[in-house]
């Protein structure tokens, strides 16, 4: 069984939940989101809180049933807050310009790489450091590791694009004492 679930989900202040037939409408200061409700799980809303339960007990159904719980709690935060991601640029000549469309970032390739934003996403550079935030979590997820994916840190020199969170595991490389012998 599911131990996450079973959890209710509690509705903030300011957060309003409404319940169609397979979509639920997360409406809140923020945003406003829209999570489909998968098959044989239900959803209800009783004393401030939503109820996910089974319709169904075979297996595709009990792994599903927590997915939609998380789901359904990220879209209850996301609509009252917003989630963020950091990205920290390392690199000589390594930088990024923000404009309220477009993310230009000049990584050490012959021409700049220009990113365009996606509604609903809020990118802001400051030094070395980009600060991506939003409503939707996955969105905001994966705009950052598209992001990061144009230049990787390597682990030589540490040089790229990591999470402010990631730690790189440097290699030694060559050393120079040995090749005489």
């Amino acid at each position: 069984m599911s131990k996450v679930g079973k959890k209710p989900i509690t509705i903030e202040k300011g957060v309003s939940v409404q319940i169609e037939d397979d979509i639920i409408k997360v409406a809140g200061s923020n945003a406003s989101l829209e999570v489909k409700v998968l098959p044989s799980i239900s959803v209800k809303e009783e004393n401030g809180e939503l109820l996910v339960s089974l319709l169904s007990k075979n297996k595709q159904a009990r792994s599903n049933w927590g997915t939609m719980r998380a789901l359904l709690q990220n879209a209850v935060i996301g609509a009252a807050g917003d989630f963020s991601k950091e990205l920290i640029i390392e690199g000589v000549g390594y930088r990024a310009e923000s404009t309220p469309d477009t993310l230009t970032l000049n990584l050490g390739y012959s021409h700049p790489i220009k990113f365009p934003i996606p509604t609903g996403i809020k990118i802001a550079v400051e030094k070395n450091t980009i600060k991506i935030s939003g409503a939707d979590k996955a969105v905001v997820g994966q705009v950052a590791a598209k992001i990061r994916k144009f230049r990787k840190p390597e682990p030589y020199k540490g040089k790229g694009i990591r999470y402010s969170t990631e730690v790189v595991r440097r290699k030694a490389g060559k050393k120079a004492g040995t090749a005489g012998k």
